[in-house]
């Protein structure tokens, strides 16, 4: 018999796999992410009026130059909302261009402009050195290994992104 101030015992949620937790390698993956970027968004983003997002499309437009806005959202994750606000920030700010395409007049080029690229370099030393910090205590091998896992989870991620894909759920 159940006495007035004792609470009934309650169940466990039934699930068919384990809900994430704290101690999870996806939770460390999402934290480890979100503590590379504190230094950036506590320092370098006010001093440039830059946004994280605006960043990461700078970073990917340095490298493969000439990429349309989807292209962009799809080469950093980011949904095209996101992106488009970080293109139209850049844009402002004059730190991109925007070319038509000569192969097709309904799709827009994007590559970083003069001060674009000068002040991608600017932040970008200070990002080089900041992953060579983080790196230091991370051997070769167990470098070579982890860059072969998140290759292998982003090759996942796309095909999941894929029409008709049933892995997300």
């Amino acid at each position: 018999m159940k006495r007035p101030n004792e609470r009934a015992a309650v169940e466990p949620l039934a699930v068919a796999a384990p809900l994430p937790g704290d101690g999870t390698l996806f939770f460390k993956l999402v934290r480890v992410v979100n503590e590379t970027a504190r230094p950036f968004t506590e320092t370098l983003a006010r001093r440039h009026r830059l946004t994280l997002n605006e960043w990461r499309a700078m970073v990917a437009l340095a490298s493969r130059p000439g990429m349309a806005s989807h292209e962009l959202a799809t080469h950093i994750g980011l949904d095209k909302m996101s992106v488009s606000r970080a293109v139209a920030g850049l844009a402002r700010q004059r730190r991109i261009l925007k070319q038509p395409d000569p192969a097709d007049a309904r799709r827009t080029l994007l590559r970083l402009s003069r001060s674009g690229e000068s002040l991608y370099r600017t932040i970008g030393e200070k990002g080089a050195l900041r992953a060579e910090a983080l790196f230091r205590h991370v051997g070769a091998r167990e470098k070579a290994a982890m860059e072969a896992t998140l290759d292998k989870l982003l090759q996942a991620l796309a095909e999941e992104a894929q029409p008709g894909s049933t892995g997300n759920p």
